[in-house]
């Protein structure tokens, strides 16, 4: 397949418009057409119903390999960009909002840094495409275990940090005081779902044998720790943050947690061979200083 075609085709089901995706692709509309008839022919079949403008079944599909394809097409572009080009003297670091420990933070330049925060699906794509330098991403993990990302491209990952997670509770809550919870006896407590703020539920529920529960009380779309912990100090529910993130909050005890075994895991991506300012801040890592 044609790869300008297929970006094409995104476009218009993204937008559900043939004009609106011209005027964003910078194309006409009749080309807009004429790309769609192209992909159909070649596929053999429609893609998108016109009127409304939405995708058929196969064009479903097709979107569902195309997301992928596109990213790894930029991807690619990218890394040989990024070998041809001279090192860059500033740097961008995309991250979570839990993932800027103390061993990142020491590798740091002094200046020249552009830092960004964005949600654990957004980062291995920014990094892939070029968009950024170096990227942070977290979640829970076995002690020593690397986390499961998305396979977006050829990238390097790098564990820089791990310490252990607590229990957010508000400074009220019956389990306050104990020393230690364990996480599958806290499967039908009130828990806030903040997939880009703390540590997901998904990923709790992955942790637990036999899954289930961890229904959330609440939903945050954020990535603002301060406004999670904010929300649990008030009684809207609980969750599990790393330990720095979770100590000396007003309002709250952090309560640590012992079984099963798992760690706030932080690893560092970067593709192909990063130059400059990022080389600096890889070797620093990889060096533990």
């Amino acid at each position: 397949m044609d790869p300008h075609l297929l970006r094409t085709y995104v476009t218009v089901a993204r937008l559900a418009s043939f004009s609106e995706a011209a005027r964003e692709l910078g194309y006409t509309q009749s080309a807009v057409s004429q790309h769609i008839a192209a992909l159909e022919q070649d596929l053999g079949g429609p893609l998108l119903t016109r009127r409304p403008v939405a995708p058929t079944a196969a064009g479903e599909r097709l979107l569902e390999h195309a997301g992928p394809l596109l990213l790894r097409l930029d991807a690619a572009r990218a890394d040989i960009l990024r070998m041809a080009a001279a090192p860059q003297h500033g740097l961008t670091l995309v991250t979570t909002a839990t993932a800027l420990g103390p061993a990142v933070l020491g590798a740091l330049p002094p200046a020249g840094v552009t830092l960004r925060v964005l949600t654990r699906a957004e980062i291995p794509a920014a990094v892939a495409t070029g968009t950024a330098d170096l990227g942070l991403v977290d979640g829970l993990a076995a002690p020593s275990d690397p986390l499961r990302l998305p396979d977006v491209a050829p990238l390097t990952a790098r564990g820089v940090a791990e310490e252990p997670v607590s229990v957010l509770l508000p400074a009220g809550h019956p389990l306050a005081g104990r020393p230690g919870l364990r996480l599958g006896d806290l499967r039908d407590a009130r828990w806030l779902d903040a997939p880009d703020a703390g540590l997901p539920l998904a990923q709790l529920r992955a942790a637990t044998a036999g899954g289930g529960a961890f229904r959330p009380a609440l939903r945050y779309e954020g990535t603002d720790v301060r406004t999670l912990t904010t929300l649990t100090a008030a009684g809207h529910g609980l969750t599990l943050l790393p330990r720095s993130a979770a100590t000396a909050v007003p309002g709250t005890a952090a309560v640590p947690l012992t079984a099963p075994r798992l760690v706030h895991r932080t690893e560092l991506l970067h593709g192909g061979s990063p130059g400059g300012a990022a080389a600096e801040v890889v070797r620093r890592l990889a060096n533990g200083r």
